[in-house]
């Protein structure tokens, strides 16, 4: 395989994927971020995502995955040196086979579609990249369409949200919004097209257990800060607010924690309601 461009030591091209690694700033800008790990790499080549670069060990005989990979995924072919690809891949022990260089996406709500099964989950203001990929996780193993990010949080698009998630962030749209008011300007335009779309926050004081509340509707998960919970403004923004049944010593669970249950539930609901008709 012949590649368009060959890097072996750490110049100005390297040092731009480099900065994709932990610079938020700097991802924005150049509208780029990395996919690295198998899973992921091959559900973004599945769903389409725009790929600007592939890049791969310059001494390594590719894998038929990887050559597959490289063949479907276009945009420019790279041969890397291992130590450098080593760096870009994550991980410390390994040199990966392909790190993949996409576009970012633009943060439009009109990206989710909301039909009369929706099921959507928002995230306000989270400080953790691991939480964010597990609640993609979630979402997408139970039948979830998309994911709201609120707020002054951690950047969904960091490489480690995008490995917490196995790839799943890259099978559902992933939108970021400055705050609840924008996200309560677009429930408001769905709700105008007839979809009675509620708005249904979790917290350890809800009025209501999870278990109590019709999920088969349309439904959009309102999760807060893993420290301080959801915001003032989610919170009088909300339907109604959510409790998830506790037992033992802890007093609330892990934010990613409580929407897969809440997530479960919903799904758990829609299939006995399929099976009732």
């Amino acid at each position: 395989m012949s590649a368009q461009v060959r890097i072996t030591r750490a110049n100005a091209r390297f040092q731009q994927w480099q900065a994709l690694l932990g610079n938020r700033t700097k991802r924005q800008r150049a509208k780029e971020f990395l996919i690295q790990g198998v899973r992921p790499i091959s559900l973004a080549i599945e769903f389409g995502w725009p790929v600007h670069a592939v890049l791969y060990d310059a001494e390594r005989t590719l894998s038929g995955w990887a050559t597959e990979m490289i063949e479907a995924a276009g945009g420019e072919r790279v041969a890397m040196a291992p130590d450098l690809l080593r760096e870009l891949g994550g991980k410390d022990e390994d040199v990966p086979e392909l790190v993949v260089v996409a576009e970012l996406p633009d943060d439009e709500l009109s990206r989710i579609q909301v039909g009369p099964s929706f099921l959507g989950t928002v995230f306000d203001r989270p400080n953790n990249p691991g939480n964010i990929g597990t609640m993609a996780r979630s979402l997408d193993a139970f039948g979830g369409t998309g994911l709201i990010v609120t707020g002054h949080a951690t950047d969904p698009y960091d490489p480690r949200s995008v490995r917490a998630s196995t790839g799943s962030l890259l099978a559902l749209p992933v939108v970021r919004s400055p705050s609840h008011r924008e996200v309560l300007a677009w429930v408001a335009q769905v709700r105008e097209r007839g979809l009675p779309l509620q708005v249904v926050g979790t917290d350890e004081n809800g009025t209501r257990d999870v278990a109590e509340l019709d999920l088969t509707g349309p439904t959009l998960l309102v999760v807060g800060n893993e420290t301080s919970g959801l915001s003032a403004g989610w919170r009088q923004a909300c339907d109604i607010m959510a409790r998830i049944p506790m037992a033992g010593s802890a007093s609330s669970l892990n934010a990613a924690s409580a929407a897969t249950v809440t997530l479960y539930e919903a799904a758990r609901q829609r299939r006995s309601g399929a099976n009732t008709s």
